[in-house]
C-alpha cells in the first residue's frame, strides 16, 4: 500500500487535535454512529482538563487506496524531548497555523527542529472563520519564521491551504467550496515524500525506538518507524545503545500497528510504516532494535538539556498518609524511575539521605504534569521550590539557561510588563510591535529563573487578558541575584481545625489561603502576610463565651473567601525555606522546618 508518513505541528490551542479528529471522522475511520469523545486524541484525564495535548499519539487513515500515518505531536516547549524525537520518524509535517494569532513561540521550537531535520512543511491557516483572523497577515509572518529559522529555498516554497479543524473542511483558496478535507488529504499525498525506507524492504531488519508505553498485559512497548527490512511476530531480535553496545536479545511478542482510533495487531511490520513492538525487558527510547547480524546502531537526535531541579520528598506532616496510600520514599522512587524510563527529558538523582530524589525536567508545566498524574495516583509528596540548572561555560564563567518570552497584551499593560521583565528580572527586550487592534506583541529574553513564579504576578498585572508564552533560548552568562516573593507569610502556631472567627479577626494582617474547618498543623502556612515578615498566628482562637454573650451571634462572621493556588502557582510561590505539600485531595503549603525554635536555629545558621 502507498504510505505517507506526517507529523502535525502547532503552538497549544491552534486547533491541532480537532484536525486530526475530523481527518479520521471523514476517511471512514469511525462510523457515523460510534461515540467518539470530543478530540479522540487526547485520551489522558489532563490533556481533556488542560486542552493541550502531552503524549505524542499516532492514528492513520486510509483515503483513495493510499495510508497516511499521523503524529499528533505536543505542541508545548515543556514536551519538547517527545517532539525531537518523533519528527525523526516522519517525512513531513502540516504547520497548524491560528489565522489570528499568527505563528507563536511553540510553533518556532516545534518549526525549527523540522526544518533542520530537512522536512517541507506544509502551511494550514486554521480558524480562517473567526471575526478577528487576518490570514494573509498569518502566511506573511509564517514566511517571516521560516526565513529567521534559515529554512532553504525548498522550504520557503512551502503550500498553504485555509481551514476550519471545527467545521471539518480545507480548501486550497479563501473561496473554495469549503465542504470536507479532500484538498488537505490530495496536498499530503502529493506534497509529501513515500518513505525511503520502502526500498530496504529486502535488508536486514532496524527500526530506532521513539517513544516507550507501557501495556498492563504485555509490559513494555516500543514505537518506532521500520528503517530497514521487515520485521514479523515471534523473531528473535536484539537492542543496541546509542553507542552499539548490546544490551538485550529477545523474541517479538507483539506488532501493532495504528490504524484509525487504535492500534492493531499485525503478523508483520515493513520498512516504513510507523509500529509498536513488545517483548523486550530493558531495551528504551533511542536504542536501535535490529536483526541480530547488524552491529552499527542507527542515529539517534540528541536531546536538549533539562533546565530546572525540583526535590521529590516524602510527606512528613504530621496529617501525613491520611490521603494516599503511596507515601514509602521507595514507592516515590520506583515511580520516579519509571517515568524516567519513558520521558528522556526528565533526570532523577537520589540525595543523600535517601528520603528525597532531585528531578530534573525541561520547565515548570512538566514537573506539574508530572506531580499532578503521581497525586491522582494516590502518592503524597513534598515539592521543593524549582530550581535553575547552571552550568560552567568554556571561559570558567557560570552560565544560565534564558528563555525567549512572548508576550501579547492589550496597550495600557505593556509598560508595566516590560518595567517587571527588564527591571529586577533581568530581561532584554528584544522586540516591541502592534499585533492588531489596541494589542502589543513584546518579546524578551529573559532568565529561567526570573520566570518563576512570574505567570501569576503577569495575569494580576494584565487583568488577566495578557498571553504569555515562553521557549528554552540558549545560555547566557549569570546575571547575578533576582529577587524572589516581596511578601511574608501567615504561619500557623497550633495544630487543629482552623476556627472562622479567629481567620475572620486575622484577616487584617493579609490575605488567607484556608478557610474555616480545615485542618492545620503547626508551621503550616495559612495565608500571606501584609508585610515583608513572616508572621505566626493562632488560626483556633475561639470567640470567648461569657453570661453576657451569646454564642449563637458567631453565626455573623462573614470571611472573605481564601485564595486557591493551583499546583503550578503553589510551586512557584514558596521560597526556599517552604515545600508544597501534595496529597490526592489536598495541596497546602507549609514552612520545610515545622517547628518555630528549628526554623530560627536554620536560619541562623544558613
Amino acid at each position: 500500500m502507498d504510505l505517507r508518513n506526517i507529523a502535525i505541528i502547532a503552538h497549544v490551542d491552534h486547533g491541532k487535535t480537532t484536525l486530526v479528529d475530523e481527518l479520521l471522522k471523514q476517511s471512514g475511520a469511525f462510523r457515523a454512529n460510534q461515540a467518539v469523545a470530543e478530540r479522540a486524541m487526547d485520551s489522558n484525564d489532563l490533556e481533556r482538563e488542560r486542552g493541550i495535548t502531552i503524549l505524542a499519539k499516532a492514528t492513520s487513515v486510509e483515503w483513495k487506496g493510499k495510508r497516511i500515518n499521523i503524529v499528533d505531536t505536543p505542541g508545548h516547549a515543556d514536551f519538547g524531548g517527545e517532539v525531537e524525537r518523533i519528527l525523526s520518524m516522519v517525512d513531513g509535517v502540516v504547520l497548524l497555523v491560528d489565522a489570528a494569532e499568527g505563528p507563536m513561540p511553540q510553533t518556532k521550537f516545534v518549526t525549527s527542529k523540522a526544518l533542520a531535520l530537512g522536512l517541507r512543511p506544509i502551511v494550514v491557516l486554521n480558524k480562517v472563520d473567526k471575526t478577528d483572523a487576518e490570514p494573509d497577515r498569518a502566511l506573511d509572518e509564517c514566511f517571516d519564521l521560516f526565513a529567521n529559522l534559515g529554512a532553504n529555498e525548498d522550504q520557503l516554497d512551502f503550500p498553504h491551504m485555509y481551514a476550519s479543524g471545527r467545521s471539518g473542511w480545507a480548501d486550497m483558496s479563501l473561496e473554495g467550496p469549503r465542504k470536507n478535507l479532500d484538498a488537505l488529504y490530495k496536498l499530503i499525498v502529493d506534497h509529501v515524500p513515500a518513505p525511503k525506507q520502502v526500498k530496504h524492504q529486502d535488508e536486514d531488519f532496524t527500526m530506532l525506538a521513539t517513544t516507550l508505553g507501557a501495556d498492563p498485559f504485555v509490559g513494555r512497548i516500543l514505537t518506532g518507524r521500520v528503517e530497514t527490512g521487515r520485521l514479523k511476530v515471534g523473531a528473535t531480535v536484539q537492542a543496541l545503545s546509542r553507542v552499539g553496545q548490546k544490551i538485550e536479545q529477545f523474541r517479538v511478542s507483539k506488532i501493532q500497528a495504528f490504524r484509525g482510533l487504535g492500534p492493531q495487531d499485525i503478523d508483520e511490520a515493513l520498512a516504513g510504516d510507523i509500529v509498536s513492538i513488545a517483548g523486550m525487558s530493558k531495551a528504551t527510547v533511542a536504542d536501535t532494535i535490529c536483526a541480530l547480524a547488524v552491529d552499527v546502531p542507527l542515529e539517534a537526535q540528541p536531546i536538549d538539556p533539562p533546565t530546572i531541579t525540583v526535590t521529590f520528598g516524602i510527606n512528613d506532616s504530621p496529617l501525613a498518609g491520611r490521603d494516599g496510600k503511596k507515601v514509602q520514599s521507595r514507592v516515590i522512587r520506583d515511580r520516579l524511575m519509571k517515568e524516567a524510563e519513558s520521558n528522556v527529558a526528565i533526570k532523577i538523582k537520589d540525595t543523600p539521605g535517601g528520603e528525597a530524589f532531585e528531578v530534573s525536567g525541561r520547565g515548570e508545566l512538566q514537573m506539574g504534569v508530572l506531580i499532578e498524574n503521581m497525586r491522582r495516583e494516590g502518592f503524597e509528596l513534598s515539592i521543593s521550590r524549582p530550581r535553575v540548572i547552571l552550568k560552567e561555560g568554556d571561559d570558567g564563567k557560570m552560565l544560565e539557561p534564558v528563555e525567549e518570552a512572548t508576550i501579547d497584551v492589550d496597550d495600557e499593560y505593556s509598560g508595566a510588563v516590560i518595567e517587571k521583565l527588564t527591571g529586577a528580572r533581568k530581561g532584554e527586550l528584544v522586540e516591541m510591535r502592534p499585533a492588531g487592534v489596541g494589542k502589543t506583541r513584546i518579546i524578551a529574553h529573559v532568565p529561567s529563573r526570573g520566570l518563576i513564579g512570574y505567570h501569576g504576578e503577569f495575569l494580576t498585572d494584565t487583568r488577566g487578558t495578557g498571553v504569555l508564552n515562553r521557549v528554552f533560548h540558549g545560555w547566557t552568562p549569570h546575571k547575578g541575584p533576582i529577587p524572589g516573593r516581596r511578601a511574608g507569610v501567615l504561619i500557623s502556631m497550633e495544630n487543629g481545625v482552623s476556627v472562622a472567627y479567629a481567620l475572620w479577626n486575622l484577616e487584617d494582617r493579609g490575605r488567607m489561603f484556608i478557610g474555616a474547618q480545615e485542618a492545620i498543623y503547626t508551621g503550616m502556612i495559612i495565608g500571606e502576610h501584609s508585610r515583608e515578615n513572616d508572621l505566626e498566628v493562632n488560626p483556633l482562637k475561639g470567640k470567648k463565651l461569657t453570661n453576657v454573650r451569646a454564642s449563637g451571634t458567631d453565626d455573623a462572621v462573614r470571611l472573605t473567601t481564601p485564595i486557591t493556588l493551583s499546583l503550578e502557582e503553589a510551586i512557584a510561590y514558596i521560597n526556599d525555606d517552604e515545600l508544597v505539600e501534595v496529597t490526592p485531595n489536598a495541596i497546602r503549603l507549609r514552612k520545610r522546618y515545622l517547628d518555630p525554635h528549628e526554623r530560627k536555629r536554620m536560619s541562623k545558621s544558613g
